[in-house]
């Protein structure tokens, strides 16, 4: 996102890959709010996380809705370039999420420590939620992955850091045909995924969850104008559930409110990216198995 008046539409022709943008109507809404004509302008759309954090670091953009490993390695980039971004504003729905470690009805397993020596399910290589956090987890409480339980990674969406929840239904229906005894997931999926019938709710439980972290939220670099940003976070913070005319693009986000961006929800995921050597200190991707 691009929020300096003089910004051409146009000016730069990229667009993003895999899904259809869904932010449109939103700034739509807030051009209108402004009552100048198009002030805000997305027109830079990305086919992965990476390259939108480096262009928002470098000043490309001023503001990008980042996923929560997206706003980790911007701080990280930011940090190592003496610049800073903040976290703006964040969905209701992105704050105090959890993930859970499901096994199978009949497992006989009751606690994390029974899954040594057995096949763990994760999402993509990328996914904070259904592979980062969780096989975090399964360290904290001594099962060190590839060591004391094998994992099987189901790489759907490789760079949309999660967002694709392809790897993680992926990994549920390995659970529900025998072919793993534990998978990884968010909550929110779990329950998802029993009522597309694919982890029936008497067919799977719950063997472990997280502790809650947050997840995507609006990044903003410091080389934005101060009061165009200032006033894109405003108006979306004003948006209402109870407008009819704004509902249906909350609805389209699956959120009731924007909220202040806070960041303490990122230890979590931080300690997790640390311990994988997902990103070094300065932000550089030190994975060598994640390729978007």
């Amino acid at each position: 996102m691009v929020l300096r008046p003089s910004a051409k539409p146009g000016s730069v022709s990229t667009k993003r890959l895999d899904e259809p943008p869904d932010a449109g109507p939103h700034v739509r809404w807030c051009e209108r709010g402004r009552g100048d004509p198009a002030p805000y302008s997305i027109f830079v759309l990305y086919s992965h996380y990476e390259r939108q954090v480096e262009d928002l670091v470098t000043g490309r953009i001023d503001a990008a809705w980042n996923s929560p490993l997206a706003w980790l390695r911007a701080q990280r980039l930011a940090a190592a370039a003496g610049r800073s971004v903040r976290c703006a504003a964040m969905r209701d729905t992105d704050q105090n999420l959890t993930s859970v470690v499901v096994v199978r009805a009949d497992s006989d397993c009751t606690s994390l420590p029974d899954l040594k020596g057995r096949v763990v399910a994760v999402g993509a290589v990328d996914s904070p939620q259904a592979t980062l956090i969780p096989l975090s987890h399964l360290r904290a409480a001594g099962l060190r992955p590839g060591q004391d339980v094998t994992v099987r990674r189901f790489d759907v969406g490789v760079g949309l850091h999660g967002d694709h929840i392809g790897g993680e239904r992926a990994a549920a229906r390995a659970l529900a045909a025998g072919g793993v005894d534990a998978a990884c997931m968010i909550d929110a999926n779990h329950l998802l995924f029993s009522q597309e019938g694919i982890l029936p709710a008497a067919a799977s439980k719950i063997l472990a969850q997280t502790p809650p972290y947050d997840h995507c939220n609006m990044t903003v670099v410091d080389t934005a104008p101060d009061q165009l940003a200032d006033r894109f976070i405003n108006l979306l913070r004003s948006m209402s559930y109870d407008d009819p005319e704004v509902r249906p693009l909350l609805d389209l986000e699956g959120l009731r409110a924007w909220r202040p961006g806070r960041t303490t929800g990122y230890a979590l995921l931080d300690t997790a990216v640390n311990e994988h050597g997902f990103y070094d200190a300065a932000g550089a991707v030190t994975d060598p198995e994640y390729l978007p």
